[in-house]
């Protein structure tokens, strides 16, 4: 009978635990995820930002090997991340996709012209650099034209700055949900053994020996959850990663590592700072408060 009294207790004690696992390592991964992308949002931003195409249209009377002597001389630019030489079979090829087989039929010669394909440094891709770029590009002699989306350029700024405020403002706002959802899973497995607290107090037991087995409990616990929230963000990271490499590109290794260490902690820091004052209070409450 004894022995059958524990095994439930035993088994309500695991699925206790087990629960209150499950529930802070959720809460982790909600939070780690939000975080992860705000922390990267400046590489998100400067992937895109280096991934729009500025297009250098070169005079009819430009040769191919003037073309290719500029792709190499704009490449030498530290404002250029790269540049691409476009020739005119390229040029036609490009306008047969777009207008159809047969879009040369109209016109007497070729008009496709030669053209270079820029991408820039991130941090160039703003209003007043891009000004600053074009009259530098419209300087060389065989550059006739220089084509980008200018609205593309304020709205892909003005969405970002969105973004991040945004994605901020969820960060902090999951915090606080976590630190009290956390606190609350914590509140309920150290009030459940609220009579026990009560009983060491009885025989003289000081705060600090009360507290500490509900501490290394905690630090268990919330080193646990921590450990599961970490690597759920890394496993999808690298499903994700094995399935598109965009991801791999936008994501700084080094950030998120921070942040799954961040998360790591973060499970920790609340589990310890919630059981420490939900001891705290339970040892000061009087017997009768204690059926309540």
């Amino acid at each position: 009978m004894v022995a059958r009294e524990k095994n439930i207790i035993g088994k309500r004690l695991i699925h206790s635990y087990l629960s209150s696992v499950i529930s802070i390592t959720l809460v982790l991964v909600l939070v780690g995820a939000s975080a992860l992308f705000a922390a990267n949002a400046g590489e998100i931003s400067r992937f895109f930002k280096e991934n729009m195409v500025i297009s250098l249209i070169l005079g009819q009377s430009v040769t191919e090997e003037e073309g290719q002597q500029l792709t190499k001389r704009l490449n030498s630019y530290p404002q250029v991340l790269s540049a691409d030489f476009i020739s005119r079979e390229s040029g036609t090829q490009e306008m047969k996709v777009l207008l159809g087989e047969d879009f040369l039929s109209v016109f007497e010669s070729n008009p496709v012209p030669l053209s270079i394909d820029l991408h820039l440094n991130g941090d160039m891709v703003s209003r007043d650099s891009l000004v600053f770029l074009k009259s530098r590009f419209l300087s060389e002699p065989a550059v006739e034209e220089v084509v980008y989306q200018e609205s593309l350029v304020e709205i892909l700024n003005a969405n970002l700055r969105k973004i991040v405020t945004l994605l901020t403002g969820v960060v902090m706002v999951l915090l606080f949900i976590s630190f009290v959802l956390i606190n609350n899973t914590v509140r309920l497995n150290v009030y459940s053994r609220r009579f026990t607290i009560h009983t060491m107090r009885l025989v003289g037991a000081t705060r600090a020996f009360i507290r500490r087995p509900f501490m290394r409990h905690a630090l268990v616990q919330g080193a646990v959850s921590g450990l599961l929230a970490a690597g759920c963000i890394a496993g999808v990271l690298w499903w994700a990663g094995s399935s598109s490499e965009i991801l791999l590109q936008i994501l700084d290794k080094r950030i998120t590592g921070f942040v799954l260490l961040g998360v790591f902690l973060l499970g920790i820091i609340i589990c310890q700072i919630s059981a420490f004052f939900v001891v705290n209070k339970l040892v000061a409450i009087s017997k009768d408060d204690l059926y309540y």
